[in-house]
């Protein structure tokens, strides 16, 4: 392939263990895997998330955090360039003209969520000392037909992957508990939970941790 500018400075080469190059639509990334020492976190306190579709996350401190919603808000965009493309030859200079716009289409939808997903888990991981979520059946939520789009747009399991090894990263606590505990049945006033999400945010920090 030859020589790569890069835009960020590169780790020093005894510290890298493995490189991955990747493409998205018309650009080149390179990605390093290099050790890294854990940082300590001396903070002692305990959050809740409680993740939503209407709402990204609701914090036990009763902080919301917004969803992008990337792919709600470029749907109808990505519709009209799937249509428009839709008569064109195979294998064409107009229908590959046309895959490139619909790749980065899909490449900044990606990107936003990602970007609004790596904030959350930071924000959680560095300035908390246990977080507390739940052990959500992502796979069996996507079978709703209704809703498996907006979970989707949303990430959920992204967002618990990212907050495994950033917890690890920055010497937090991540605790999942289980599933199939009675949350909202221990809940003195269910219907807030229901309706704000802030209740039973809290009610995950008593939680017991998922098996």
């Amino acid at each position: 392939m030859g020589k790569l500018k890069t835009y960020e400075k590169l780790p020093q080469l005894d510290k890298i263990k493995s490189v991955t190059l990747s493409r998205q639509a018309d650009r080149w990334f390179i990605s390093f895997k290099i050790d890294t020492q854990i940082q300590e976190n001396h903070n002692t306190t305990v959050v809740g998330v409680d993740l939503g579709v209407k709402s990204l996350a609701t914090l036990s401190t009763g902080e919301v955090i917004e969803g992008a919603k990337a792919y709600r808000k470029n749907k109808t965009k990505l519709s009209r360039l799937q249509w428009i493309n839709r008569n064109k030859i195979i294998g064409s200079k107009n229908w590959r003209k046309a895959q490139l716009k619909i790749a980065r289409l899909h490449r900044r939808i990606c990107n936003i969520r990602k970007d609004t997903i790596h904030k959350l888990t930071s924000l959680l991981a560095k300035n908390h000392g246990t977080i507390v979520i739940e052990d959500l059946n992502v796979s069996g939520m996507m079978k709703n037909h209704k809703l498996a789009g907006a979970i989707a747009d949303m990430g959920f399991y992204e967002i618990r992957r990212q907050l495994e090894y950033k917890c690890k990263l920055y010497g937090s606590k991540l605790v999942v508990v289980d599933r199939w505990f009675p949350s909202s049945k221990t809940c003195s006033n269910w219907r807030d939970c229901a309706k704000t999400g802030k209740l039973y945010a809290k009610e995950l920090t008593q939680l017991p941790k998922a098996s």
